[in-house]
């Protein structure tokens, strides 16, 4: 009840009271760690909290809060204003601090005076890729609910969209005629615009009209937020005879498979601060899947071009490259095939790994 900023600024403190009474609660603890964003009213609440328990407060930068906030409200609203002015004063009270690139690093020591060691995200053990077998259950169990899973042909036993069961032995094969499976997941918020994914989708059905030789699609978009309703409307009205899209959520357990059954990952993450990296293409590479993501500043620090994925500035590139992935798919893998295979030969560090490299030795 109220004007807007009444609102925000009851909605604030109630928030701070509460996350202050829960932290004075708890056992001493030697370190706070809090993760950035949101950071109002935690930050002060932790720097708080960490003068009574005489405790550590460790602050990891995963963006700006006032950069997320400014996609809604505009650079120059009070709010924003006030959110970094915030942000700038009570992250120079901590004692450590991590960042999630090295361009986040050199932001925060020039217009903040914070010194932070880098702290890339990776995935945890289980991003993988998933075993035929798994693929095969998880396509039949997403074939009782989603349309797409569903095989479009008649077998004497157990059929999917992308997989079957060989009647004569009992393995599962993928089949033939399957269609390519392109996945993205996203919170469906102002920082991702899925309508370049959709102008490209009607790009890539334009090209099999003409006679290029690409395999049917199917994209499956994941995730739940705010503009999933907005989004689905315009999916309602695409009307494609080679490209079936679904939007599902699913359950925690069937991502990590869904990513490494996939062919081709998308990501439409653009950064609000130009200075943080889409976790969704880290899961995706923990799975050995290539990605082709939109681009923004310091997307190179993770995406490499031409070498595990591919970046596009539009709908239009995203086509083309779409184009070039899938052409006469899956006889002829070419890119998508030697994207996997240096994915595979990079061996990279899992989360518990690269925390015991980086963070233990700088807390001593």
């Amino acid at each position: 009840v109220g004007p807007k900023l009444l609102q925000y600024v009851i909605k604030v403190i109630v928030q701070a009271v509460q996350l202050l009474y829960t932290m004075l609660k708890i056992d001493q603890p030697s370190y706070i760690l809090l993760q950035n964003p949101p950071g109002l009213p935690a930050i002060a609440v932790a720097w708080l909290a960490c003068l009574f328990w005489r405790s550590k407060l460790i602050i990891d930068w995963h963006n700006y809060g006032y950069t997320v906030m400014s996609l809604s409200h505009g650079r120059n609203h009070p709010l924003v204003q006030i959110a970094k002015w915030y942000e700038k004063l009570f992250g120079r009270l901590s004692d450590y601090n991590l960042c999630v690139t090295n361009a986040m690093k050199e932001d925060l020591w020039v217009n903040c005076n914070i010194k932070a060691v880098t702290l890339y995200d990776k995935p945890a053990a289980y991003f993988k890729e998933t075993p035929l077998e798994l693929q095969h259950r998880l396509y039949m169990k997403l074939a009782e609910a989603y349309e797409p899973f569903k095989s479009r042909y008649v077998w004497n036993g157990e059929k999917s969209a992308f997989t079957e069961v060989d009647g004569s032995n009992g393995h599962v094969r993928k089949s033939q005629a399957r269609p390519a499976l392109l996945i993205s997941s996203t919170s469906w918020t102002e920082d991702e615009d899925f309508s370049v994914l959709l102008k490209a989708l009607e790009g890539y059905e334009q090209y099999i009209n003409e006679g290029v030789k690409l395999p049917p699609l199917v994209c499956v978009i994941t995730g739940k937020g705010p503009l999933k309703d907005y989004y689905n409307g315009l999916i309602n009205k695409l009307h494609f005879k080679h490209i079936q899209i679904c939007t599902p959520w699913l359950e925690a357990e069937d991502y990590p498979l869904l990513l490494g059954s996939a062919d081709l990952g998308v990501c439409l993450h653009k950064s609000s601060s130009g200075l943080d990296l889409p976790m969704k293409v880290v899961d995706m590479f923990g799975c050995c899947l290539p990605v082709c993501a939109i681009h923004f500043e310091c997307l190179h620090e993770l995406v490499k071009h031409d070498e595990n994925g591919l970046i596009f500035r539009d709908s239009d590139e995203l086509a083309e490259q779409l184009k070039m992935l899938f052409l006469e798919f899956p006889t002829l893998e070419g890119k998508l095939h030697s994207f996997r295979k240096n994915l595979r030969a990079c061996k990279q560090l899992r989360w518990d790994e690269s925390w015991d490299q980086t963070v233990l030795p700088l807390l001593g």
